[in-house]
């Protein structure tokens, strides 16, 4: 078995209780409370029963209190899948969204998805899915909007004959009384 790894000489168990009282979250106050058991003089096992962990994350709190005092004890969250289109790649794509297209140049007479993918790979030579370009755009405040489909044969005159008047409300009392109860 190796050795213990050292605490940090610039606290004592005085010090980290006072910081465990003070912190908002409760996962650091219960690993500071386990580290000034240990301060204390107490062994490792005892500073994992009070953490109720196990000693392997005892000693990764040592090494976290260790590299950046009580700040490391704090949850994280991981920083995640850096974004795939740069500031200035995200500003090309909205100037090209609101300039709109050119159908000599670009070859369409409306923006699709599918065109603004092709467009990004040729301009800046990133593959994104539709997906991906249609959730960017929509971060950036846009939304798809599609035309109603029109039967190539309808005639407006026959629309407006077959339009009705407004519809009756959806619950009506009934004509009929109904019957009173039996007492």
């Amino acid at each position: 078995m190796g050795q213990p790894i050292d605490l940090r000489g610039d606290f004592d168990a005085s010090a980290l209780r006072r910081l465990a009282r003070a912190s908002k979250s409760a996962s650091q106050a219960r690993r500071l409370l386990a580290l000034a058991q240990i301060y204390d003089g107490g062994s490792r096992s005892e500073a994992a029963r009070i953490g109720g962990v196990t000693l392997q994350i005892v000693r990764d709190w040592v090494i976290r209190f260790n590299a950046r005092r009580p700040d490391g004890l704090l949850d994280w969250r991981a920083p995640g899948r850096p974004w795939i289109l740069s500031d200035d790649q995200r500003r090309a794509l909205v100037e090209a969204v609101e300039r709109g297209q050119i159908p000599a140049i670009h070859g369409v007479v409306r923006w699709r998805l599918s065109d603004l993918v092709q467009w990004l790979h040729e301009e800046f030579a990133v593959s994104l899915d539709e997906t991906t370009v249609s959730r960017e755009l929509k971060k950036l405040g846009y939304v798809k909007l599609t035309a109603r489909a029109c039967h190539h044969s309808q005639n407006e005159r026959a629309v407006e004959a077959c339009k009705r008047g407004p519809l009756p409300p959806k619950w009506q009392r009934s004509g009929r009384t109904s019957r009173k109860a039996r007492p």
